[in-house]
């Protein structure tokens, strides 16, 4: 083999090295990319079960219900469209009706959203940016 050639072969090695690298780096991000919803978005276009998703909304007046032990059921609104939601675990302290809120999570087979991860507002000045530009949108929430 010429020197020429070696030095191909070793290029080419290198560029199909980094083409996997970057290719397996891709791949694990998009397994790991929630991407975020609004009740309404999901109206419009459902979620598969089992797809890992982002909602965010208001939390629905009058439907939170509480369980003996850690599980919660409530509602996700925009206003027009609204999903109900199970949740098993210590909510927030700021968790209430009428708040912003988001959650992490999958939809179950029975069109209920099942959160792993809930995350409320943090004062009283503070919207999540996709939440309130979505809810800007619908005419729901304004900000004083």
């Amino acid at each position: 083999m010429t020197r020429k050639q070696k030095r191909l072969a070793i290029i080419a090695g290198a560029i199909g090295f980094l083409g996997s690298a970057v290719g397996l780096t891709l791949y694990a991000l998009g397994e790991q990319t929630s991407y975020f919803y609004m009740p309404g978005d999901i109206a419009e276009r459902p979620v598969s079960a089992g797809q890992r998703i982002r909602l965010g909304g208001l939390v629905a007046k009058g439907s939170i219900r509480r369980a003996d032990d850690t599980r919660v059921h409530f509602a996700v609104t925009d206003g027009t469209d609204t999903v109900a939601v199970r949740y098993n675990g210590i909510l927030p302290d700021l968790f209430r009706e009428e708040q912003g809120v988001v959650t992490e999570g999958v939809f179950g087979e029975d069109n209920v959203f099942v959160a792993d991860t809930v995350l409320a507002k943090h004062d009283e000045n503070y919207m999540p940016r996709e939440v309130a530009d979505s809810l800007k949108e619908k005419g729901v929430w304004q900000e004083d």
